[in-house]
């Protein structure tokens, strides 16, 4: 269970991962030894999970995102497997979430423009085991995309 101490920490910590351990410690109001300690403990518990460089991949030349929707043929035993085993693999498939319903799988798909989509649409996303449906929705705006946590 966690206190008010690990929360105050938290708090902090996923605004700014990139505090040195004294700067963090003294916004939780703790000695830097008790922070440390606590961020131990809270990276053992997998309250934590990672410390990751966010990159902008705009910036880096890709211009599309697109989510597709997929419905598999689920009379085959292996369709989730086998599908995700090879969704996996394709570099430009950026997330993978599963869904109860009617709708299995959603990726989101990256490109450096629509030529480029459509070269990945075909080679790679088409090429996928078990595909009953898909649907494509064109990434238009990101209004919110937040991993902050109300503590």
């Amino acid at each position: 269970m966690l206190d008010d101490v690990d929360l105050r920490l938290l708090r902090h910590y996923q605004h700014d991962a990139t505090l040195g351990p004294a700067d963090l410690a003294d916004l939780a109001g703790l000695t830097v030894a008790t922070c440390a300690r606590r961020l131990d403990k809270l990276q053992a518990a997998g309250v934590i999970r990672a410390n990751r460089a966010v990159i902008n991949w705009r910036a880096l030349g890709y211009e599309v995102e697109v989510s597709l929707r997929i419905t598999l043929d689920k009379t085959q035993p292996r369709a989730f497997d086998d599908f995700l085993d090879a969704a996996r693999n394709v570099p430009d498939v950026v997330e993978i979430q599963t869904f109860l319903g009617r709708v299995d799988l959603r990726l989101s798909v990256i490109a450096r423009d629509m030529a480029h989509y459509q070269h990945i649409y075909r080679s790679a996303i088409l090429t996928l085991p078990h595909i009953a449906d898909i649907e494509a929705l064109m990434h238009v705006a990101r209004i919110k995309s937040d991993e902050v946590l109300p503590l």
